[in-house]
């Protein structure tokens, strides 16, 4: 494979990192409509928080399937068809009359959306190799980080000037606009002599091979962790920032500026380091990074009470770090798998998706009560990522 310039990739990486961001993006942008959804519609908040549930436990079974899928029929068509479906779905979700119905489309959103971020990976790994696919995959980190710190800004904004309905309308036009750049610009990258069969007993047994690989299964655990441990202050974001920070609808800027700042950086350090310092090496940078932000995190907790802006501080170290080792860990969890990569793809995101819908049902309405439980969830998901990450690395130096 040719080694890519920065030329050569730009285009590309943006494509991709849109598509990446486009399941995170309708998590964001609707955070701060959560009270008008639940006036509108006459719901709970907890009820409110289930439309969020829904779309995280479908995202997670869905994408189980994406990457079979696209090594089937290709990445470009199966993309195509995600796209148009996830506008239909986000078009269910404005014209919604009562809560349950939101559920639904919301568990339809989810189906749909997690087929950017699969197939993107599987596409990096069908163009490039080694520090090459390091360094975009990287790229679409540093650009991917860019959607999830805007959206809910541009949320809070619609919110504000036009309502709860407005936010959906909004993931319509934007993913049609998504859908006519894909049709125009992406093209395909898996070969028809390198396509899989859906067969059953070939499925099966290609799934069985992946899910029990133990290296596989520890850079998944380590890269689900690290995130869970931001992912927990974005589920909490409307109680972190408007009860305990005491900031308004329009101010979801507070923690996501710092939060994609942090991802945006690393990335961007990823690439830098990429065939200059080793796999291993970059992982070990980023845990200390992290390390160094939930500390800090605790400590502020317990020696001041929550405020701006030391109670977002660290959070920006913390992406930092992690944005630092997931290019490499993505990495390692695809390469053992060169002729699935999609299906690989599929399995990675299927269980940190599945983890992450575990932090949204369970984690984080135990812990969003106070910023140093907050603060106390960061860290210990830190360190159980690490220590898979340890794991990890130890098992890629047994032979065989």
């Amino acid at each position: 494979m040719a080694e890519p310039t920065p030329r050569s990739t730009r285009g590309i990486a943006l494509l991709l990192a849109a598509m990446s961001a486009l399941g995170p993006f309708s998590i964001d942008t609707y955070l701060p409509s959560f009270h008008d959804i639940g006036e509108k519609l006459q719901a709970t908040p907890l009820q409110v928080q289930q439309t969020l549930s829904a779309y995280l436990l479908s995202f997670a079974l869905m994408t189980l399937w994406h990457g079979a899928i696209a090594d089937r029929f290709g990445r470009r068509k199966v993309l195509l068809v995600a796209l148009a479906l996830f506008a239909l779905a986000s078009l269910g979700c404005m014209l919604a009359s009562r809560i349950e119905i939101l559920w639904f489309w919301r568990a339809m959103q989810g189906v749909t959306a997690g087929a950017g971020i699969v197939i993107s990976r599987a596409i990096v790994r069908d163009l490039y190799d080694g520090a090459a696919a390091q360094r975009l995959m990287s790229q679409i980190t540093m650009m991917f980080a860019l959607a999830p710190a805007i959206a809910p800004v541009i949320g809070g904004w619609l919110q504000t000037l036009f309502g709860w309905r407005s936010v959906f309308a909004f993931l319509v036009l934007a993913t049609s606009a998504l859908w006519l750049a894909c049709w125009k610009l992406l093209p395909e990258t898996l070969a028809p002599a390198k396509r899989q069969s859906l067969r059953p007993a070939y499925l099966g047994s290609t799934y069985w091979k992946v899910l029990t690989s133990p290296a596989f299964l520890t850079a998944c655990a380590a890269l689900s962790l690290n995130f869970g441990g931001f992912f927990l202050y974005i589920l909490s974001a409307p109680v972190f920032l408007m009860q305990h920070l005491g900031v308004p609808e329009t101010g979801f800027l507070w923690l996501f500026g710092p939060g994609m700042g942090g991802l945006v950086c690393g990335s961007w350090l990823s690439g830098r380091l990429a065939g200059k310092v080793s796999l291993p090496r970059t992982i070990a940078l980023g845990y200390a990074a992290m390390g160094a932000a939930a500390s800090i995190n605790l400590l502020l907790n317990l020696a001041l009470p929550p405020g701006l802006p030391w109670s977002v501080l660290p959070i920006f170290i913390y992406t930092l770090g992690m944005s630092l080792a997931m290019p490499c860990l993505t990495l390692f969890a695809l390469d053992p798998f060169p002729d699935q990569r999609g299906l690989a793809a599929s399995c990675q995101t299927f269980l940190q998706s599945g983890f992450n819908g575990l932090v949204a049902a369970l984690l984080a309405p135990a812990l969003w009560g106070s910023t140093l439980t907050l603060s106390l969830g960061m860290a210990g998901l830190m360190l159980a990522g690490a220590g898979f990450a340890q794991l990890h690395q130890r098992l890629r130096l047994i032979p065989g």
